[in-house]
């Protein structure tokens, strides 16, 4: 039987691995988060998506769009009731990240959620800079991917 890895990543940790596919990703900055008692319950579980989200600056404030929390209902009798909330939440960082945010931003790049952490008592949002890739340089990205997982099999079979 082969073992598979896992990711370097730390426990509690959501990730978006659909951007690293859809950006070239750049600068990163580590922001906290306003939520919710029930949304805290739902990051610390591992039951958010931030897939297809993203940052937008609004007002001076930055704020996390599209983002999946299953939040738990209390149902008598049903445990597992939830329902998925996506409403944007606030994100918090200094005025001066969000003003280099914003200049980068002006000149094309996107701001992409890239993991979720679950730090002790704080819940901190990695977001990126990205720049969107064209359709032959995610079909490259695949490309490359298989040709190293060939090299690999190569390599452990020889």
């Amino acid at each position: 039987m082969s073992t598979k890895k896992r990711a370097n990543t730390p426990a509690g940790a959501v990730l978006n691995r659909r951007a690293r596919f859809d950006y070239e990703l750049g600068d990163e900055l580590e922001t906290g988060m306003v939520l919710t008692g029930p949304e805290v319950r739902a990051a610390r579980d591992g039951h958010v998506q931030l897939k297809g989200s993203f940052v937008t600056i609004r007002s001076g404030e930055l704020w996390l769009n599209n983002a999946s929390f299953s939040i738990r209902l209390n149902k008598k009798g049903d445990p597992s009731a939830r329902t998925i909330d996506t409403e944007p939440r606030k994100l918090l960082a200094s005025r001066a990240q969000i003003m280099a945010l914003e200049a980068k931003k002006q000149q094309g790049s996107a701001i992409v959620p890239t993991r979720m952490l679950t730090r002790k008592s704080h819940i901190k949002l990695i977001i990126a800079l990205g720049k969107g890739k064209k359709n032959y340089d995610k079909r490259e990205t695949l490309k490359r991917r298989d040709q190293d997982r060939e090299a690999q099999r190569a390599i452990k079979h020889a």
